[in-house]
């Protein structure tokens, strides 16, 4: 299968990036060095992109009870330009993916994973009903991820909207740099920022303008790698690591996510069924007492039995020490307990961490 190009390739290797294949797309890994990139984006405004993810538009009569019947959060909540963070459930309760459905004036935009995006798509055409059109733009469409704390500073310039009056997790339309874009405050990293939608052919000239206006900010392009280690610092499951198919959303931590009462989804029977009867795991965070660095599918263990598996582990750059996800049997998810990660036979000790593990002072 021939590896795609986002609109950026040809900026990304002229910035020196260490691209890489990634979810069928060459991406970005890094630039100048993870640790670097992750510190710039805490500290003042990097620039990722993530047009790899996926763009399903739902319009028509129907495209709400679609939403309803396919996503486990509750769609009738949000208001024209609102979005939320979301999932699809399989019948047995294991996660599809994880999502962010977008309610615009006319029709609802789903974000999703990009090594999903294939396996999203033909789920979701397989239960399409009557009255739900659907569209796959994911070609079409780039996205670029301004994160930081002068993420707001560096786009303000650039467009007409005021950037003030869009919420977290809200959306405007608008133009960036004289392109008309869909302008959404979301991100992946625990920064404030925003996550610009534009037509492919506008990417670059979009990309650029962001670059300018940021260097007073000392902005950075910014890797996959950064990506990684942001979104770890802040619990933030990654699909493939933390959720699968095998995985359910309350035992995921994303009970806050699963509406149980908003009437019938698919999955719903089997998450009400396991929220009555309890949790035999349950996915938490843990911060590393030795020298350390915790790795997916390293066993956790307690007293030296095995309770456990890591799911997501690295060095983070803001704590420096390891952090790691995992999931454990219920007894030993309360902070505060020690646990022990086997890291290639050798035992490493480490506790049961209080999350978000970065918390802005």
């Amino acid at each position: 299968m021939e590896i795609k190009k986002t609109a950026l390739y040809e900026t990304h290797a002229k910035l020196g990036a260490k691209l890489v294949e990634f979810a069928g797309y060459y991406m970005p890994i890094q630039y100048r060095g993870i640790i670097d990139e992750h510190k710039r984006v805490r500290s003042t405004v990097g620039l990722f992109d993530v047009s790899h993810m996926g763009e399903f538009f739902i319009s028509g009569p129907r495209a709400l009870d679609f939403i309803q019947q396919m996503t486990i959060n509750n769609a009738a909540k949000l208001e024209i330009n609102q979005a939320q963070y979301s999932a699809m459930c399989y019948p047995d309760g294991g996660i599809i993916d994880d999502l962010i459905v977008y309610r615009l004036a006319d029709r609802y935009m789903l974000i999703v994973n990009a090594g999903n995006l294939q396996k999203d798509w033909n789920w979701l055409v397989e239960h399409q009903m009557p009255g739900a059109d659907l569209v796959n733009r994911s070609d079409e469409l780039s996205l670029l991820a301004l994160q930081g704390p002068r993420a707001a500073e560096t786009l303000q310039p650039l467009t007409a909207v005021d950037l003030a009056t869009i919420d977290t997790y809200h959306l405007a339309d608008g133009k960036v740099a004289g392109i008309d874009a869909l302008i959404a405050r979301t991100g992946y990293t625990g920064e404030p920022g925003f996550e610009i939608c534009v037509e492919n052919q506008h990417a670059r000239e979009i990309w650029d303008g962001l670059m300018k206006a940021g260097k007073a900010f000392a902005i950075e392009p910014i890797g996959l790698g950064a990506r990684d280690t942001l979104r770890l610092e802040m619990k933030y499951c990654l699909y493939g690591n933390d959720i699968d198919e095998t995985t359910q959303p309350l035992e995921a931590g994303l009970g806050w996510i699963t509406k149980l009462k908003k009437g019938e989804f698919i999955g719903r029977d089997v998450l009400l069924a396991v929220s009555q009867q309890g949790l035999k795991r349950r996915l938490i965070g843990f911060t590393m007492q030795d020298r350390a660095v915790p790795r997916h599918g390293y066993p956790i263990l307690a007293q030296g039995k095995p309770i456990g598996v890591v799911t997501s582990g690295t060095f983070s750059p803001m704590l420096q020490q390891g952090i790691g996800m995992g999931y454990v049997q219920i007894g030993f998810d309360t902070v505060g307990t020690p646990l022990e990660i086997d890291i290639r036979n050798r035992i490493s000790r480490a506790t049961v961490a209080d999350t978000p593990f970065y918390k802005k002072s």
